[in-house]
């Protein structure tokens, strides 16, 4: 399929960054598995995080939702540190959500009993969880399955479900792990079109992708950095990233285009 993408940022610089990596290094039963990595999440911009398996990459988010903490280094958002700040904290406070890999919800509840107790976590106004969670299902096209319970969606109802989850409290910062695994192309390329919808309607939003597909992952994002041996190895847009000879001899291979 053609790239969707109609445009893409060319430059931050004269933006703060909504959050970043300081020197960050994290170790598993004294295996390295980040090794002082540095880098900004801007807001509004789209950023793609490739690797291979074990690189690192789902560790990154884990680090920035607060599920883990780094052994060296800072986790910086809106300029605190919030290495101490657990999980729920970060999703009130900061405005992080995220989008699992693998679950995210409640397999024996219906699609909008899952909203409703999500919205009740992410959303301190009572009067405004209904209005955001019909916003939402009407949104994704949810309305003829939102009384199915979540483990008889399809895959891409699914993913639509986490999703809206995840932006049930108006996220400034939107994690995405893995968001195309195991999905058909066609499903593949509706999540693309919603990707690219939420960076043009929420213009001060960040997005960071983690994915293994790099062609599908490089055909949305303004920036995407690739992670290998514990380090960042490379890091730009599309274009330049895949003519970067770092890149292609430690992740793309010489036959990638």
């Amino acid at each position: 399929m053609a790239l969707i993408k109609k445009f893409r940022i060319k430059n931050f610089k004269t933006q703060s960054p909504v959050a970043k990596l300081e020197n960050v290094s994290l170790s598993f039963d004294k295996r390295q598995i980040l090794d002082n990595i540095n880098f900004n999440l801007n807001s509004g911009e789209i950023i793609g995080l490739l690797g291979p398996n074990g690189a690192g990459k789902s560790t990154i988010f884990n680090l920035l939702i607060g599920l883990l903490k780094p052994d060296f280094g800072k986790i910086i958002i809106e300029n605190n540190e919030v290495n101490e700040e657990p999980v729920y904290i970060r999703a009130q406070n900061y405005k992080i959500g995220y989008v699992p890999q693998y679950g995210g919800y409640f397999q024996d509840l219906t699609l909008i009993e899952n909203l409703k107790a999500a919205s009740e976590v992410l959303i301190k106004n009572e009067s405004d969880r209904a209005s955001r969670i019909s916003q939402l299902v009407h949104k994704f096209a949810l309305d003829n399955v939102q009384e199915i319970k979540a483990k008889f969606l399809s895959g891409g109802q699914k993913r639509k479900l986490v999703i809206c989850m995840a932006l049930l409290g108006e996220p400034k910062i939107l994690l995405c792990d893995e968001i195309f695994a195991a999905l058909d192309v066609l499903t593949i390329h509706m999540l693309k079109e919603i990707l690219v919808n939420l960076q043009r309607e929420n213009p001060k939003m960040c997005i960071m992708i983690c994915e293994h597909q790099a062609r599908e992952l490089l055909s949305i994002v303004d920036r995407a950095l690739i992670l290998s041996n514990s380090k960042i190895i490379a890091e730009g847009s599309p274009n330049n990233l895949i003519k970067n000879e770092v890149a292609r001899s430690h992740y793309f291979g010489e036959f990638f285009n």
